[in-house]
């Protein structure tokens, strides 16, 4: 039986757009008949070249997404999973904010359309930590269906005792790991990193989903590792792409 937990994160910029020429075609290159569950471009918007094959995680990214076509997106999808905040904390959101407009945006969409949702996601630093805590307590009285977490970091036993950590805090929540990958320079360290968590992620029955960072031509920043890259610059995929694409359990 094939564990279907891995969320695909497809760059927003793969998609072609106004002004810039993407590499939608690589999207018929994923292998949606393996462990790949879902995928998600930090967007509300769904990548023309998915075609179906795969469901959608759209994403109440900051604030900008609460109006205009953004928010008719949110509304009208046909999705069942709806994600909210993408490290609030590092945009200027309290916890305060962001509990209100739970209440008065996103509760309406499982109340009146069936919606599950994911809390926002924060970085696993003791301010992401502080801020989620904050906001689960403010929203008691209609939690999330998931708790959403991010993860970056070196040390495979780290990161699985962070996320236990959080599940243990939150006990009645699924998990889903919205962003989480090595930051290693080394390449047998990053590989040896998914591996681990995906094995251990896969095995886990309160993670639901799990999204490695990322599948994008050029790296995000400096923060991230260029070893933990999905996709080439030429949009092509890299061997870990291809490990977390086809191997379960994933091999070191």
């Amino acid at each position: 039986m094939v564990v279907n937990k891995r969320c695909l994160l497809w760059d927003w910029t793969n998609s072609d757009g106004p002004g810039h020429a993407g590499v939608p075609w690589a999207m018929d290159n994923v292998d949606f008949q393996g462990p790949i569950s879902s995928v998600c471009n930090w967007n509300t918007w769904v990548p023309p070249e998915l075609k179906g094959r795969a469901p959608f995680r759209p994403m109440v990214r900051l604030e900008a997404q609460l109006s205009g076509g953004d928010w008719q997106n949110i509304e009208n999808t046909k999705e069942d999973i709806i994600l909210f905040f993408n490290e609030p904390e590092r945009a200027g959101i309290t916890p305060q904010h962001a509990a209100e407009i739970w209440h008065k945006q996103m509760l309406p969409l499982r109340q009146l359309k069936g919606k599950k949702l994911a809390s926002p996601s924060c970085a696993s630093d003791p301010q992401g930590q502080e801020w989620i805590t904050n906001f689960m307590n403010r929203v008691s009285d209609h939690p999330p269906n998931f708790l959403g977490l991010h993860y970056y970091g070196t040390d495979s036993k780290g990161a699985i005792e962070y996320i236990e950590s959080m599940h243990n805090k939150h006990p009645k929540h699924h998990v889903m790991v919205t962003e989480i990958a090595s930051i290693s320079r080394d390449q047998h360290d990053v590989e040896e990193f998914t591996a681990n968590l995906c094995n251990w992620m896969d095995e886990t029955p309160w993670i639901f989903e799990y999204g490695f960072f990322g599948c994008m031509r050029s790296v995000a920043d400096t923060f991230v590792s260029p070893e933990a890259q999905l996709m080439k610059p030429d949009g092509h995929f890299t061997q870990l792409m291809e490990k977390l694409m086809h191997e379960v359990p994933m091999k070191q």
